[in-house]
């Protein structure tokens, strides 16, 4: 069986919501579903790339555009 070595990424500023620890929380994918992992206290949260792509733009609207002089 081959096994495949996952890029994980830590999450600046990011506070587990289980422990409260900052700075301990990393991303990453693992069978095209976003997980997010406590690396302090194991806590882990999982979202399918779906739901993360529906949430992404669909409120999100242009304010206005910067024009420097």
């Amino acid at each position: 069986m081959k096994t495949v070595k996952l890029k994980k990424r830590f999450i600046a500023g990011a506070t587990c919501p289980h422990c409260e620890a900052v700075d301990t929380i990393m991303l990453y994918k693992e069978n095209n579903v976003e997980k997010v992992e406590c690396v302090k206290c194991g806590h882990t949260m999982i979202q399918p790339e779906d739901s993360v792509n529906a949430a992404t733009r669909q409120f999100e609207q242009v304010i206005g555009v910067f024009k420097p002089e």
